[in-house]
């Protein structure tokens, strides 16, 4: 393995969509459709959870409807989306580690760790997921951003789950590689 490559972007598009629908501006249907449409989003689909259970949730809570589904995929996802927009700012305090992981540094213990790579390449993808914490499709390692969680007595501290941020990345990675 040579490179591993972040990927925010379905993230960025939901900090518009919470900030925007906090403000109590509303987000069109194009915008959710595009954001449904993602390339990174498609990870989380499946015969439950689709482009429409996006597009649906988010027109719910963009145009302060109540939702109901008898999809629990949906309202776990309807909840994550009501949950980070309750408070921005640990919203923020989600997103600015991600935005500044540097796992280029990881690389060379990865390698020592884990059987030789098939992939010269490596994608870690945030996403804002449903009721999974990690998946694992071919060279990319998809995490559930509603899992990332800021310490909020200790700054710098980050975790999912028990496990340091940038531990749990790298156990991931290691993983991903054995496979």
């Amino acid at each position: 393995m040579k490179r591993v490559k972040m990927k925010l972007d379905a993230i960025e598009a939901m900090l518009y969509f919470w900030q925007a629908t906090n403000d109590r501006e509303k987000v069109g249907e194009a915008y959710l459709n595009n954001l449904a449409g993602l390339p990174e989003m498609q990870y989380m689909y499946d015969n439950e959870f689709n482009p429409e259970s996006i597009r649906k949730t988010l027109s719910a809570i963009s145009n302060r409807e109540p939702f109901q589904s008898s999809v629990k995929k949906e309202r776990v996802f309807w909840n994550n989306n009501m949950w980070m927009m309750e408070d921005l700012e640990y919203t923020n305090m989600m997103v600015t580690p991600l935005k500044v992981l540097n796992l280029d540094a990881m690389i060379e213990t990865i390698n020592e760790k884990a059987k030789a790579s098939k992939y010269e390449e490596i994608e870690v993808l945030f996403v804002p997921g449903h009721q999974f914490e990690y998946l694992i499709i071919e060279n990319k390692l998809i995490i559930n951003f509603f899992r990332v969680k800021p310490d909020l007595y200790e700054e710098n501290k980050v975790t999912i789950g028990d496990t340091l941020l940038l531990d749990f990345i790298e156990e991931k990675l290691i993983e991903l590689i054995n496979q």
